[in-house]
């Protein structure tokens, strides 16, 4: 006697597309994922970008806030600014030690900004030796960041005229106390520059990233 009840298996088509549903939802997850993960390494590679970037500015800021003024140096301008570079002298207090002077240079040349510190002292001749040094670049000097496509210099003082670029200024060796002649080591004029501002503009980005600077205790 036949059962009433007849089992029957999947057909050849419907077994076709059982795997193309199957196939269309794998092919659609796997995007999902592609697109997750690169999203993720996108993110990663601009957080580390930030990262090194926030880090060079306030390893400046740290360096412009503790430069000292022209009658500490006996004359010499404490700040130098040119197409591609800023020296400036700055107090240091190293531990269980005097308080000391120091020069550092920062740089941007092929597309990295590097900084690089001479070794406190407190012999302004030796300080003298350390800024005619900074003009040449050295192999200790440490990159904060790159890429970088261009970078833009201004500086302020409170003399009404306000931000003026590097190339404005003569001569071009200034300082927080006073725009010195480098030739005859006379004030030219007592002009007292109050913040540095720097505009860094990177790949792939249509603005400039800008960040202004105190110098020295205001």
């Amino acid at each position: 006697m036949r059962s009433k009840y007849h089992h029957h298996g999947l057909t050849l088509v419907e077994l076709i597309v059982a795997i193309a549903v199957l196939g269309l939802i794998s092919v659609l997850g796997w995007r999902g994922l592609d697109a997750i993960t690169r999203t993720r390494l996108v993110l990663n590679q601009d957080l580390t970008f930030t990262r090194g970037l926030q880090l060079a500015f306030a390893q400046l800021q740290v360096d412009c806030a503790n430069t000292v003024d022209s009658p500490l140096l006996a004359g010499a301008a404490p700040l130098v600014i040119d197409a591609s570079r800023v020296t400036l002298v700055r107090r240091v207090q190293p531990e269980s030690q005097a308080g000391a002077l120091q020069v550092v240079s920062w740089r941007w040349q092929a597309g990295a900004l590097t900084r690089e510190e001479a070794p406190p002292t407190r012999d302004l001749d030796q300080l003298g030796r350390d800024l005619q040094r900074a003009y040449t670049i050295s192999s200790t000097a440490i990159t904060l960041h790159s890429p970088i496509q261009q970078v833009v210099l201004r500086v302020w003082t409170d003399d009404g005229r306000g931000w003026r670029s590097w190339q404005q200024m003569q001569p071009s060796q200034v300082s927080r106390g006073s725009l010195m002649s480098p030739e005859t080591g006379t004030t030219a004029t007592q002009t007292i520059w109050r913040g540095l501002e720097l505009s860094l503009q990177l790949p792939n980005q249509s603005a400039s990233m800008t960040k202004v600077f105190l110098l020295g205790s205001v």
